[in-house]
């Protein structure tokens, strides 16, 4: 009999883990006060804004979810270079970012483009951190990808965020580019065909993502008229037709993470977990992608989107069981990663705490094996979800946690904020890549900034930028027109 998936019941008052990795999550949700209270003293003697990912472990988030200084903010990626200019904007005086590498680059260049250039910003880790998905874009791969898009008229690069400022600098030199989020990626896919007639958009690099955009469009296409303009006004059936064969998305590119949620994976929620509720990011392999659309579609049971279309799903499916009296457990699979257990359970106990007595439970299941998990005998639980165990990773029953979010740790997030306005200088390994170099006559970090000043427009108002659409119809007729002219 195989052992069920790992789960943490959320409760209006405790956290009840069932399995080891769960007790491994939920050891940190109950953070040391001691440290609490230097790490609230010094961000708030020193003025230091902290923006984290959801993925970071619950140890960090712990102590970040605990602090009383209001500004620190913990999201997915489309609102932490955001967040980070309103801090300064509100007086800090240091950003710090917890996140991989590329995730402090943008928010340098958000800061520097706001005039921000003289407030300090580090990172959480003194050695690189990468990111599977990220290193994808930065190959001979991708390049040839984006010649592909340079080739094709009116094109448009939709570029996942997830991806270094060289990548978007030497992206947006051959192609118009805009960046995107799994929060945005939808609209700003169906506004750009909306927008450009005749358009072509090349996403990239999450092979998963594009796969399932692709397949969440053409079943768009069999519904109603009405249902689809419910998402895009713009759009009919007809005109996701159009959208599916201009539609291109990179095929080598994933997240050693979301990987691992594959075909074993799908198959074991479809028959252990028939009733459960079904989250799945968009980067998850199209088998538990479907697992999530299928429900969402049905009852909805699921959702298929991003951390925070996650989040707000769960909240909502807790608000409406004690709304309407249920007192009973509602099982949740996370297809997606574990890190964000601690936002989950902050938002699933604030909606219990202000409903005594609702008898409402979460149970948030990580579709995780138990040989995913390492032994760590010197550990007072005896197992950790660590890197002796592939970082939570199985063929067998998915991924836990992220080995590069992982890099980001409390000592470090410590030291920097001990040591910032005191010994600047020791903290220059903790500082983001500046990326000086120029292509086509401007710095990596100007152009690189570009595109993601273009999902900024397109965030407030709900259009893409003219500025892009104009480049977008216009380059490759240039391109062209230099190409039949005289050496």
């Amino acid at each position: 009999m195989r052992e069920p998936f790992p789960s943490l019941v959320i409760t209006e008052d405790a956290f009840l883990p069932e399995g080891s990795f769960a007790e491994a999550q939920a050891e940190f949700l109950r953070p040391d006060p001691a440290v609490v209270r230097e790490l609230d003293a010094l961000l708030s003697a020193k003025k230091i804004g902290v923006v984290a990912h959801f993925y970071m472990d619950p140890e960090l988030q712990g102590v970040l979810s605990a602090c009383t200084w209001p500004h620190v903010h913990i999201s997915d990626s489309l609102k932490m270079a955001d967040a980070a200019v309103e801090m300064v904007e509100a007086g800090c005086a240091h950003i710090v970012v917890l996140g991989v590498d590329f995730m402090s680059e943008n928010a340098r260049a958000m800061l520097d483009a706001a005039g921000h250039h003289r407030v300090p910003l580090y990172r959480v880790a003194a050695a690189p951190i990468g990111c599977s998905l990220a290193e994808s874009a930065d190959t001979p791969e991708y390049d040839a990808y984006l010649d592909e898009a340079a080739r094709t008229e009116r094109a448009l690069h939709v570029v996942y965020i997830n991806t270094s400022l060289h990548t978007k600098a030497r992206a947006h030199a051959r192609v118009p580019t805009i960046t995107c989020t799994s929060s945005n990626v939808v609209a700003t896919v169906l506004s750009a065909f909306a927008q450009i007639e005749g358009a072509h958009v090349f996403f990239g690099p999450d092979t998963y993502m594009g796969a399932n955009l692709r397949e969440l469009f053409a079943t768009l296409a069999g519904q109603r008229d009405e249902a689809i303009r419910a998402l895009h006004p713009a759009h009919d059936r007809a005109s996701l037709r159009g959208v599916l064969e201009r539609f291109h998305y990179f095929r080598q590119g994933t997240c050693i993470v979301h990987h691992m949620f594959g075909e074993e994976v799908a198959r074991r929620v479809r028959d252990e977990y028939p009733d459960a509720f079904v989250a799945a990011h968009l980067e998850v392999p199209g088998e538990m992608f479907h697992v999530a659309l299928e429900r969402q579609q049905a009852a909805d049971a699921g959702v298929a989107g991003s951390t925070s279309n996650i989040l707000a799903f769960i909240e909502r499916k807790v608000a409406a069981a004690v709304a309407a009296g249920e007192a009973r457990r509602l099982p949740f699979v996370l297809g997606t990663e574990a890190g964000m257990i601690t936002s989950i359970v902050n938002g699933v106990r604030k909606i219990l705490s202000a409903h005594p007595g609702s008898g409402v439970e979460a149970q948030i299941v990580f579709p995780v094996a138990a040989e995913a998990i390492a032994a760590a005998p010197e550990h007072e639980l005896g197992v950790v979800p660590g890197a002796l165990g592939g970082e939570g990773c199985s063929t067998a029953g998915g991924c836990a946690t992220c080995p590069f979010m992982k890099m980001n740790s409390l000592d470090a997030l410590l030291h920097v904020a001990r040591t910032a306005a005191v010994a600047d200088d020791d903290l220059a390994p903790y500082r983001p890549r500046l990326y000086v170099e120029r292509i086509d006559g401007r710095t990596a970090a100007d152009l690189g900034g570009e595109p993601i000043l273009h999902m900024r427009a397109f965030s407030r108002g709900g259009r893409l930028p003219a500025a892009l659409v104009e480049d977008v119809t216009t380059r490759h007729a240039r391109r062209a027109r230099g190409s039949a002219s005289p050496a």
